[in-house]
Parts: C-alpha cells; structure tokens; sequence
C-alpha cells in the first residue's frame, strides 16, 4: 500500500503539455494531499489550470526560499484545516481550493453566497485559518438577527450618552475584529441606510462610533455571506450596487447538497463521530435512504437528522428508520440507477408540496422560497398532477 505523503510538488517547467492530466490522476490517488505545481513565470495559465484541475498552490520559477517555504506553510496550514471540512465532491473541493486562494490575500473582500445550511460561516472560518490573520480574532455577525435600531451600534460602536440606554462606551464589530476577518452573515437584510455607512467604512478602512467624532484606523478583512442573489436583488433597488462591487471582488459559492452528493454519507460519518461515538455507524438501508433523499435544508438538515438518529437508535447500527426521513421515497423493486433518480424526484415534489401548504396554495410565494421563477413552478406543478399528485385540493 503507497504511503500518504503530506505535501506533493510537481515540476511542469520541461512537461507544460501535461499539467492537467498529471494533476488530475495524482489528485484521485491522494485526494487529502495538497498539490503545489511548479512552472516557469511566463506559464502562467499552466498554474490556473493546475488550480482547476486539483492543485492547491504553485510556485513560479525563480522563486525564492522564503516563496517555498510559504508554500509549504500554507499547504500544511490546509491539510490541518481540512480535517473539519468534508469536501469529496469535486464541487466541494473546487471551492475549498478557491477559499484557499482567496485566504492568501491580506485585505480582499470576499462574498459567500449560497443556500441556507451549505456552510457558509464554516468556510468562512476556513478563509480565516487559512490566512496571515488566524492569530487574531474571528468575529461574526448576523445582521439578520440584531434589531434594526441596535445594528450601527453593534457594528460601529457607541461612546456613552450616544442614545437613550448608553451607560458606557463600547466598541463595536469591526474593532472587536481588527487584526482579524469580520462576517457579516446574512449582508442582504442591512439596512439601505447602513449600507451606505459599511460602504464607507470598506472605502475608508476606518469607523466613526456613534456619538463620537474621532476616527478608528482598521486593518480588518470582511467576509460577507447571504442566501439570496444579491444582483436580483441590486436590480430590485433592495441593494446598494456600489456596495455589491465592493464586496464581490472575490466571489464564492457554497454548492447545495444535492449538488454534492458523494460528500453526503461521510458528513454524516462526521456527524456521527462528532455527536455520538465511533462505535456507531450506518446501515446499508440507511446510507440508502440519505442518498435518495433531496435535502432541501442543506448540511445543517443533515446535521440534525444524524443527531435524531443517535436519540432514537436501538443499538449501534444507525437503521433507515431511526433517520425519520420519508421511508416511502424508496421503491425497492426498481433497478438502483432509475430508484434515486425517482426518490430524488419524488423528494423535490414532497418539499414543493409542504411549502404550497405552508403558504395556503400562494405560487408566487412558493416560487420564491423554493427560489425559482412562478413559470418554472407551473411546470413542476403541471409534473407533480401527472404524477397523480393533487395539488389544486390545497386552498
């Protein structure tokens, strides 16, 4: 059996024609291993097609001693960080890769968008561990969750007396994180009139606390991350477009679970480890019964199915029904390929149809939860009725 080796440096200066393919094949024999390629500095795009194709990093030459030695640092800062990131899919791993690349600049902006429970916050927590800054604080917010009234106080700070109830000073946010990386989770739901103040902030790299005309000089990276589009939502007027393009500079997105499906059984390996023990595991109908299901709630509804499972287990192997997920989604009798295609389909027309009752039969309302045009919903209603689906019975 070969040996895991920890970093491997690959030399294309005198083999430009064979980058991908080797980059490629060594990738899928060592899938945890970083791969750093080494070109010459006018073969440039041979190292971005190294990065599409696997690779982590790469050195240009001639390169220094202290430029190999970052390398190094950085592809074993990675390999340490990916313990707690599940990414077999090459969806996932194309991202990490991403994530890593953006990390390792200082000051850059990055925007994480993504459907709510792909695990936005944990890569963002990735991009910080990963950069210059992991020795100082990580500090997030969602501005979703804080009051409108309390969000510039909480992200710029206050002196005393700034408002009614302001007994003492208090930094806000962005101090707490200066040094280190700030998340605004959930950018979409700032206020139009405190958009205007972040972009400011972003522009100046210094905060004004409220009540207070003296200025803080910040040396912060911000992270922002939302569930929605946000230039559907700059074409709505819902957000500032200068704004935007100040945030999106380095963009990436979180892909869905369904869309990475080979990461499904060792996240809930992981999950498993992590809530229970590793005497438990899965049985054969219930790793099925996870590949058959949609997973419209993402890791974070996965998360909760394993922690349900490890209440409800009679023993240590983790049975399909311990899962409480829709059992009836399996049909048995059909040929495997054709069995998920149809419990997939069957999984996307049960959430359509919970969310149609949740909004009393409202399509546009279903249509924008679901994320998706009214039209496109027509046609999956018009698909669920010849499926034998009652869906006008709903009020």
């Amino acid at each position: 059996m070969t040996e895991q080796p920890e970093i491997i440096f690959i030399d294309f200066v005198n083999y430009p024609n064979i980058v991908q393919d080797w980059v490629r094949n060594i990738h899928h024999r060592f899938p945890s291993t970083p791969i750093v390629v080494i070109v010459e500095s006018s073969q440039s795009q041979l190292a971005s097609d190294a990065l599409s194709c696997g690779a982590v990093d790469y050195l240009l030459r001639p390169f220094s001693g202290t430029q190999l030695l970052t390398s190094v640092r950085n592809a074993r800062f990675m390999l340490k960080n990916m313990k707690d990131m599940v990414a077999v899919s090459q969806a996932s791993q194309k991202v990490l890769r991403l994530a890593n690349r953006a990390a390792q600049t200082n000051n850059t902006t990055v925007l994480i968008q993504g459907e709510s429970g792909t695990g936005k916050e944990k890569l963002a927590q990735f991009i910080h561990q990963m950069s210059a800054r992991r020795e100082k604080p990580f500090v997030a917010v969602n501005c979703a969750a804080i009051p409108e009234n309390m969000l510039e106080a909480m992200l710029f700070g206050y002196t005393k007396g700034a408002y009614t109830g302001a007994v003492n000073s208090a930094a806000g946010k962005f101090e707490l994180a200066n040094g280190g990386t700030l998340l605004l989770d959930e950018i979409s739901e700032l206020p139009l009139e405190l958009q205007g103040k972040l972009l400011r902030v972003l522009q100046e790299r210094e905060v004004e606390r409220l009540g207070s005309h003296s200025k803080v000089t910040l040396d912060v990276r911000v992270i922002a991350s939302c569930n929605k589009d946000l230039r559907d939502l700059v074409s709505q007027g819902a957000f500032r477009e200068d704004l935007y393009y100040r945030l999106d500079v380095l963009p990436l997105c979180g892909p869905a679970l369904r869309q990475r499906m080979e990461d499904v059984i060792p996240l809930a390996q992981y999950f498993i480890r992590k809530y229970g023990e590793d005497r438990y595991y899965l049985s054969g109908s219930a790793r099925e019964v996870l590949m058959s299901y949609n997973w419209p709630g993402n890791v974070r509804e996965l998360e909760n199915v394993i922690q349900r499972a490890l209440v409800m287990a009679r023993g240590m192997e983790l049975q399909a029904e311990d899962l409480g997920l829709p059992l009836h989604q399996l049909c048995f009798d059909e040929a495997p390929g054709n069995r998920l295609q149809h419990t997939r389909k069957q999984a996307e027309f049960e959430y359509i149809y919970d969310l149609l009752q949740r909004f009393n039969g409202h399509r546009s309302r279903t249509a924008e939860a679901l994320g998706m045009t009214t039209r496109a919903l027509r046609y999956k209603l018009a698909a669920m009725r010849e499926n034998g689906i009652d869906i006008d019975a709903i009020a």
